[in-house]
This record gives structure tokens, sequence and C-alpha cells, in this order.
């Protein structure tokens, strides 16, 4: 693994440890074992750093995964098990990282490709395949934020998990007259 890699590894562990404010280019290089300027011949600033993080999570799990509902139900575990990269994911940026673009239109494109593969064998309706993942991205999105934050849960709030709806949400698409 190279310096780069190195470093992009130490970042998430000091954002899922501590979230964006923990995440500081002396401290990821201190615990990278390089000096503490090292990180900047990889990386802009902190920022740039991030970018690099939440490009890596996007690119993830995409084509691993064979169904929509799978997609969406590791979406949600992932949203769960790791809030802050969540929230750095989705959240603002006010740079412009190719590599994060590049992510995030891959893993765009690969869930308008699932979609539209569940629209080809029936398990999906018709229609234009991109809002159709774009509304099962955003309720999924939207659960996730909602369990991450107390306000939803099997036993409590809405009487259902992230994931239950994810495959009620699947289930009122399937039906069709």
């Amino acid at each position: 693994m190279g310096t780069r890699e190195t470093l992009v590894d130490v970042a998430t562990r000091l954002l899922d440890a501590g979230g964006v404010e923990a995440v500081t280019l002396r401290e990821v290089g201190h615990q990278a074992g390089v000096s503490h300027n090292a990180p900047y011949k990889h990386f802009a600033n902190k920022e740039a750093l991030l970018a690099a993080v939440a490009a890596r999570e996007l690119a993830g799990h995409m084509h691993e995964t064979r169904s929509v509902r799978a997609l969406m139900h590791n979406y949600v575990a992932w949203a769960l098990k790791y809030p802050n990269r969540f929230k750095l994911v989705f959240g603002t940026w006010t740079i412009e990282s190719p590599e994060l673009t590049v992510a995030a239109t891959n893993a765009q494109e690969r869930m308008v490709e699932l979609v539209a593969e569940a629209q080809a064998t029936g398990e999906l309706p018709a229609g234009d395949p991109i809002r159709l993942a774009s509304l099962i991205r955003a309720v999924t999105h939207g659960a996730a934020d909602l369990a991450a934050a107390g306000h939803l849960s099997a036993a409590g709030k809405g009487n259902a998990d992230p994931d239950d709806l994810v495959d009620d949400l699947l289930g009122y698409l399937r039906q069709r007259d």
C-alpha cells in the first residue's frame, strides 16, 4: 500500500472515531508515521483528503451488488455502521474533486443500471430509470438518516426500520394493475 492510500486509511479511522473535526493533516501524517508535511504532497488540503475518503466510500461495494434491494440494504447497513462516513459523503462540498466526481458518477450509473435491469424483468415498473433510482435512493437515504437520529425503529417510531421501508417501497413499486 502506498503513502496516499495509507493517509486515506488513517483519515477514515480518524473520521470514524471523531467526525470531520478529528481529521487534520498533521494528525493523519503523525498516525501514518510520515512527516507532518507528507500529507501535503498528496492532498492540497484537508477537504481534498476528505474527498478522497468519500470517493473511496462511494466506490466501495457498488459493483459487487446484484440487485436494487441488496444495494439499498447495504446502503442502510453502511450508513448506520459508519454515520460519519455517511455524513461526509452526502455533505456539502466546496471543492472540485475529479476523483469524487468519478466515484459519484459511477455509483449513480450503477444504481440506474440495477433499476433498469429490475424494470426489464418486471420487478420494478416501467418509467425513467434515473428518476426511479433517485426515488429509491432518496427514501433509503431518508430512512437511514431518520434511524441514525433515533426517529425510526421497528420497535418504536415509524414501526419500521430502514430495511423494512426499503422492502415496503420496492413492494409498493411492484404492485401494479
